[in-house]
């Protein structure tokens, strides 16, 4: 029997059963939706003039063809458009296989789980973030070509929504500074063979960071005018309940330059004793006992002295899930097709570096 399909070294068509039976599912791009009414009203007898005297017909075959041809140039060479698929979630082969190795990489799943949508969401937001931060260290020259495109569109939407929002710059500025830096190694210690694509197209990216790190150094916050309730009305032990809830000290620093208050309160050795034992082991933080003048810990330099040796805990509104009955990956709210009696119990959250070791192979 002859392989079906636009190629023979292709999976062929992917299939969905709906109530009127099997169809055809194929990736949607929202970009190419224009171009595709305005070749769906074209007739099936399509005449092109080169001069005025010679004139030749094509037929429907050769009209498909050149709409086929069109949307393999409209990928290539719009390095705006971006790959959009219906399903947001994605197979993960659990055996060294040729399917594996072909189809269930990590460009394959940055492309499927819709990293574009999730920044717009504020519990996805750092998780994302983080996500293309591992990535940027260590896994930029396994991305295919589309992945690339996709990696460095998330990026400029994520770069003008801090511009616009002013929403947490400081994770974005650890983000690039990482990029450029495993870029400027890529391009002139490794070699261009490395990477996937033109190395002036490397250097264009290069450029375009450099210019974010610039716009983001140079960023104001806007002072917000409110006439109703603030921050500093709450009462004392309304604010310290705050900090207490603040998981990184970064956090807890930049709360306190608000108010000689708040500055006060985010001094508090108890607070950032608290902060210790809740990221780092007893034993961790015994080997690393730094006292102050007064004979005391000084917890906060020692929060800060761990984080050099030990990874802190991380905390995410939202993540992806993975269930170990279908070996899926998927958001949650999107869900997957699961075949489980009960899919809830089948269900673990990734974390951002699990992401990436699922797809190490």
């Amino acid at each position: 029997m002859p392989f079906l399909g636009q190629d023979w070294r292709s999976p062929g068509w992917r299939w969905v059963k709906t109530e009127d039976g099997w169809k055809r599912c194929e990736p949607f791009s929202p970009a190419l939706e224009d171009g595709n009414n305005q070749l769906n009203d074209i007739s099936h007898t399509v005449i092109l003039t080169g001069d005025d005297e010679d004139e030749e017909i094509y037929s429907t075959e050769d009209c498909e063809f050149a709409a086929k041809k069109r949307k393999k140039d409209h990928f290539r060479n719009n390095t705006d458009s971006q790959c959009f698929y219906r399903e947001k979630w994605i197979y993960v082969h659990k055996e060294s296989t040729r399917e594996r190795h072909g189809y269930c990489t990590l460009g394959e799943a940055f492309n499927r789980l819709d990293f574009s949508s999730a920044i717009q969401d504020i519990r996805r937001f750092n998780y994302v973030v983080k996500l293309l931060q591992l990535i940027a260290k260590s896994q930029l020259t396994s991305l295919s070509g589309a992945a690339q495109k996709n990696y460095f569109n998330i990026l400029d939407k994520i770069v003008r929504k801090v511009m616009e929002d002013q929403y947490n710059p400081r994770l974005i500025k650890d983000l690039l500074q990482d990029l450029s830096s495993t870029l400027c190694i890529l391009i002139r210690g490794v070699g261009k063979s490395v990477l996937v694509g033109n190395i002036n197209i490397w250097i264009c990216r290069l450029e375009t960071i450099l210019l974010w790190q610039q716009q983001l150094k140079n960023l104001q916050m806007n002072k917000q005018v409110n006439n109703g309730l603030t921050l500093s009305d709450l009462p004392l032990h309304m604010l310290n309940n705050i900090l207490y809830r603040f998981s990184d000290g970064w956090d807890i620093i930049t709360l306190g330059q608000v108010t000689p208050t708040l500055y006060m309160l985010s001094e508090d050795r108890q607070l950032w004793k608290k902060l210790c034992q809740y990221h780092f082991a007893e034993k961790q933080f015994c080997r690393h006992l730094i006292p102050s003048e007064k004979g005391h810990i000084d917890w906060k330099l020692m929060y800060f002295a761990l984080q050099k040796y030990y990874p802190i805990k991380e905390q995410y509104g939202d993540t992806l899930h993975f269930c170990r009955h279908c070996s899926i990956l998927f958001w949650k709210d999107t869900g997957h097709p699961c075949t489980a009696s009960d899919p809830n119990n089948c269900l673990m959250p990734v974390s951002p570096q699990h992401f990436i070791d699922l797809f190490k192979f």
